[in-house]
């Protein structure tokens, strides 16, 4: 007897339709990459999509938005520059690796995803983040675990996020030789220890995280 094999399960509109039934106008979600690096910045990113367009049946490339570590990187800049030109509104917000060593990266990505809010081109009514409670934000919202593989707006800004941070570091990478930045991006890989280990970390590493260093290299 055959096995059966289960597609993995697409982010739809179903909190955004929610929060539109609740009567809320203009929903945005996010999420952040680059959390787990010990190089560079955390991203976050806020993406909200009309409500005509929440409203419609899914269809095209909008059916190919997904959790951006389950779609390739060629797939993931595709989508971020329709995202980008489709979406009704895009906000995104960094934090640097100096900031995140003084408030710790739990306290950083939610300061990144603040200021993704604060960026977006219009207010938002109403938030779905992925996995937090955003505080010091004024706006009603819903954390969903593993967001960016149940909803839409959360799942286009993980991809826009996740684009925009990779961006960054492969420009790094010019700047910072010898690290292999622009292959695994700041995360924590066998070749970026080596690295670590004959060159020491740069300014831009995360010095609050295990970074493996000899303590000749401190």
């Amino acid at each position: 007897m055959g096995r059966t094999v289960l597609r993995n399960k697409m982010p739809d509109f179903q909190f955004e339709r929610k929060a539109l039934a609740q009567g809320y106008h203009r929903i945005a979600g996010l999420d952040e990459a680059g959390r787990g690096a010990l190089f560079g910045p955390v991203v976050a990113a806020a993406v909200m999509f009309s409500r005509e367009r929440i409203d419609d049946r899914i269809c095209g490339w909008l059916n190919e938005i997904d959790d951006s570590k389950r779609i390739t990187p060629r797939k993931r800049k595709q989508l971020c520059r329709l995202i980008l030109i489709y979406a009704d509104s895009v906000g995104w917000g960094v934090v640097s690796n100096q900031e995140i060593d003084k408030i710790n990266i739990y306290w950083a990505s939610l300061e990144a995803m603040r200021h993704a809010v604060a960026n977006l081109p219009q207010s938002p009514d109403f938030l779905l983040v992925d996995g937090f409670k955003l505080n010091k934000v004024n706006y009603p919202q819903e954390k969903i675990l593993q967001g960016d593989r149940k909803s839409i707006s959360i799942a286009a800004a993980s991809i826009v996020a996740k684009v925009l941070r990779d961006e960054m570091i492969i420009h790094l990478d010019r700047i910072f030789e010898g690290y292999g930045l622009a292959k695994h991006k700041g995360y924590g890989t066998k070749a970026h220890f080596a690295a670590l280990q004959n060159w020491g970390p740069s300014v831009c590493h995360r010095r609050t995280f295990n970074l493996r260093i000899d303590t000749d290299h401190e």
